[in-house]
């Protein structure tokens, strides 16, 4: 591992690749999937709630963007901070690197 995070990295995108996190969205997204093509009632409302995320999920980050850039100093400071923490889990906790089912 390394002590800071290349600038085209972040800790949350580091913290998905580990094998722990990445095995554990993959079955959550599975279930989800097949629960949407068991259940059409399911799928219906999940489909909307999908649309309202993603419409609210653009909106946030449209207002937020100003803000963001005047605080990028402060975010590349917590995001190399929390990069060499994530780096010393990765250590202490080996389990960290294996699938859910191992």
């Amino acid at each position: 591992p390394t002590s800071i995070c290349p600038m085209q990295e972040n800790v949350l995108q580091r913290v998905l690749q580990l094998p722990v996190v990445s095995s554990t969205c993959e079955t959550l997204q599975r279930k989800y999937s097949s629960t949407k093509e068991s259940h059409p009632l399911m799928a219906s409302v999940c489909e909307v709630y999908e649309r309202g995320v993603q419409g609210a999920g653009a909106l946030a980050m449209w207002g937020m963007e100003p803000v963001v850039r005047r605080l990028e100093p402060q975010f590349t400071v917590a995001n190399n901070l929390a990069c060499r923490g994530l780096d010393h889990l990765e250590e202490k906790i080996p389990a960290l690197q294996y699938p859910v089912d191992k």
